[in-house]
């Protein structure tokens, strides 16, 4: 692990925490572990009788976030509390975990940092690397696959659904032309050639994003967790979710509204709490972080 990803704060840090309430014997759920950030900070609130457990269906997060999260356990000593980690995705949790047992869940959508710092993984234009893009990079179609074997017509639908890229239409035809595509650099630079930049947006962005969240399924990943957690979570208990675009939060706003007026949810964040001027700039990626929060009635 470089010194950059042993650094490395978790967005939102203080707020998922006063959000979560964390009760010492309580037991705890992220959804999305990541690099261990939050849930470190959850287990330094649990006592020994309290449980935290942890998904991330990378591999290789999986196993970044074991060690530190069981360094820190030792530390505690006998003051730890009890650590179940699991390398599935966060969809699964039904089965794992029991009904109506959780005090907290946490989720924290999207891609982590390491994702993006590592070019082998494809998730970044700004350095060149493979088209790969899974999250779990031990099943399903990669990036290469989809961007050179799919139809034009059902490339250009995913660009715009998922990217929500008014100009889907050009940048497919752009990539089937393009084809053979092989890496990452090859691709954005491909897109960027009939999607003008703007601002500080490049423009491979939105077809970059597109492709990832079909990829990876995340927006069923998603809705499967809102769907589960009223049935896991106690009375009083509570659900924080961090989004990072505007279809993740869509999401989480919908099924938490929604479930307010069917009675299930409390409303905790009216408007979605986001990261002040420090945070972003000691952090560039908690500018699009949104964080809503609900309690279970």
């Amino acid at each position: 692990m470089t010194q950059q990803k042993a650094r490395h704060v978790p967005v939102l840090y203080q707020d998922v925490l006063d959000f979560l309430c964390v009760r010492p014997e309580g037991t705890y759920v992220d959804c999305t572990l990541g690099l261990a950030g939050h849930a470190e900070g959850i287990m330094r609130q649990l006592g020994p009788g309290g449980r935290l457990i942890g998904f991330d269906r990378d591999p290789e997060v999986l196993e970044l976030a074991t060690a530190r999260l069981v360094k820190f356990a030792k530390e505690m000593g006998s003051q730890a509390p009890q650590l179940t980690l699991i390398g599935e995705a966060f969809s699964r949790i039904e089965q794992h975990v029991e009904l109506a047992s959780l005090d907290g869940l946490l989720a924290d959508f999207g891609v982590n940092s390491l994702h993006f710092d590592e070019a082998r993984r494809g998730f970044s234009f700004q350095a060149d690397g493979p088209l790969d893009m899974r999250i779990d990079t031990r099943s399903g179609p990669t990036a290469e696959q989809v961007v050179n074997e799919m139809e034009e017509r059902e490339l250009a639908n995913l660009i715009y659904e998922y990217g929500e890229e008014r100009r889907s239409r050009t940048v497919a035809r752009a990539i089937v032309r393009g084809r053979p595509i092989a890496t990452t650099g090859q691709l954005a630079r491909i897109v960027a050639s009939v999607v003008p930049r703007m601002k500080h947006i490049h423009g491979a962005t939105r077809t970059f994003q597109a492709l990832r969240i079909y990829i990876n399924r995340e927006l069923d990943e998603i809705r499967a967790l809102f769907e589960a957690a009223p049935k896991l979570l106690k009375p009083s208990a509570r659900l924080v979710v961090i989004s990072f675009h505007s279809l993740e939060d869509r999401i989480a706003k919908d099924s938490i509204r929604e479930g307010a007026q069917q009675g299930i949810w409390k409303v905790l964040t009216r408007k979605p709490v986001t990261a002040g001027e420090e945070e972003m700039d000691l952090n560039p990626r908690s500018r699009s972080a949104k964080l809503r929060a609900a309690e279970r009635q």
